[in-house]
C-alpha cells in the first residue's frame, strides 16, 4: 500500500459503469483524505447514486480500482463494510420503535453485547440531543429529529467513513444547521464524511474538497474558492472619493468599467491574493487612493450551472 493510499479514506481509480448501452460512470479518479468532508455534485443522472452504491458495496464497478478505509472493495468488501456507516436520502428509522429501540436494533445488528449496546445507545442519544425523545416512538418525530436519530444508528458500529446522501432534505433551517454541527463534529473526531446533496450553499459550508460529475465524468475538483475562481464573472469593486481619483484609475486599468454615480470601478479579477495585491500596488504606485474596496466571486451555482450539462466537456481538474 503506498503512502497515498494510507492518507486516504477513499481512493478510487478508473471507476467504469453501465446499465446496458447507457455509460454511467467513464473512468472516475477520486482521492477523499481522512479526517475530511468531501461533496459529490451532479445533476440527476450524473452518476452519484451509482457512484455511492458502488463505494458502499451495494453494487458492484465494471471496471476500476477502488479502497475504502484502507480495503480493497473487490477482495475486502465484507472489511469495508464494516468501516462505512450509510445514511440514505430516505430515513431508516422503524416508527414502530422508540428511539431507544432503534439504536438498539442497530447495536443487536452490529452483534455488540447487551451492556455494550445499551451504553452506546445511551451516549448516542445523548450526543445527538434526543434523551428525553428517546422513549418516545418514533413516529412521533420531527423531521430534524428523525434525521439525528438516523444518523445516531449509522454509528452505533463506529465507522471510519460515513456516506451522507441528502441528509438535509426536507428540513427547516434551524434543524439543517444542527445537522451541519453534527456532520463538524464528526469530521473533528477523525470521521470521513463522503456527502452528496442537491443544496449547494451545504456542500460550499461544509465541504474541504468538492467533486463535479457531469455525465458520469469528473468536469472539475477543488476547493468551493478554487472552483468559484475558475468561473467568468468575478470582480473587485473600488470606490473612489473623487472624480479625480476615479478617472486616473480608469486611464490605469484595463477593462474595468465605471459607475460614474457611485464613483466606483469594476475590475474583472479571480479574486486571489495575488491578482489583488497586484492590482492594490498598482494603484499605489500611481498615487491613488481607494476609499472601499470589495471583492465578488461566483457562487457555487455559477458554478454548477457553467460545468454542467455538456456532454462532449473536457475533463478538467483544480488540484
Amino acid at each position: 500500500m503506498t503512502s497515498t493510499q494510507f492518507q486516504s479514506a477513499i481512493a478510487v481509480t478508473g471507476l467504469r459503469k453501465s446499465f446496458g448501452d447507457h455509460v454511467v460512470l467513464d473512468g472516475l479518479d477520486l482521492d477523499v483524505p481522512r479526517g475530511t468532508v468531501f461533496s459529490l455534485l451532479g445533476a440527476n443522472g450524473a452518476g452519484k447514486t451509482t457512484t455511492v452504491k458502488i463505494l458502499s458495496t451495494l453494487i458492484s464497478a465494471d471496471a476500476g480500482a477502488v479502497r475504502v478505509a484502507g480495503h480493497d472493495l473487490a477482495t475486502e468488501s465484507d472489511a469495508v463494510r464494516a468501516a462505512i456507516g450509510v445514511t440514505g436520502q430516505f430515513s431508516a428509522v422503524d416508527n414502530l420503535l422508540t428511539g431507544e429501540e432503534n439504536l438498539l436494533l442497530m447495536a443487536d445488528l452490529h452483534h455488540l453485547p447487551r451492556g455494550e449496546g445499551r451504553r452506546r445507545a445511551a451516549q448516542l442519544l445523548d450526543q445527538f440531543d434526543l434523551v428525553e425523545a428517546g422513549r418516545k416512538p418514533a413516529s412521533t418525530y420531527s423531521g430534524g429529529m428523525r434525521r439525528r436519530l438516523d444518523l445516531a444508528m449509522t454509528l452505533v458500529g463506529s465507522p471510519q467513513v460515513i456516506f451522507l446522501d441528502e441528509p438535509t432534505t426536507g428540513l427547516d433551517p434551524r434543524s439543517r444547521r444542527a445537522m451541519w454541527q453534527i456532520v463538524r463534529d464528526l469530521v473533528a473526531g477523525g470521521v470521513t464524511i463522503f456527502l452528496t446533496t442537491q443544496y449547494l450553499d451545504e456542500a460550499d459550508e461544509l465541504a474541504d474538497r468538492i467533486a463535479v460529475l457531469d455525465h458520469g465524468r469528473l468536469v472539475a475538483e477543488g476547493t468551493a474558492d478554487e472552483l468559484k475562481r475558475r468561473i467568468p464573472g468575478g470582480h473587485i469593486r473600488l470606490r473612489f472619493t473623487d472624480q479625480h481619483s476615479l478617472d486616473s484609475a480608469v486611464h490605469l486599468l484595463d477593462h474595468a468599467s465605471r459607475d460614474n454615480d457611485a464613483l466606483a470601478l469594476r475590475v474583472p479579477s479571480d479574486g486571489g491574493v495575488r491578482s489583488l495585491k497586484t492590482l492594490l500596488d498598482r494603484l499605489d504606485h500611481r498615487g491613488i487612493e481607494v476609499a472601499e474596496l470589495s471583492v465578488h466571486t461566483p457562487d457555487l451555482d455559477d458554478v454548477f450551472l457553467a460545468l454542467t450539462g455538456n456532454p462532449n466537456k473536457e475533463k478538467v481538474a483544480t488540484r
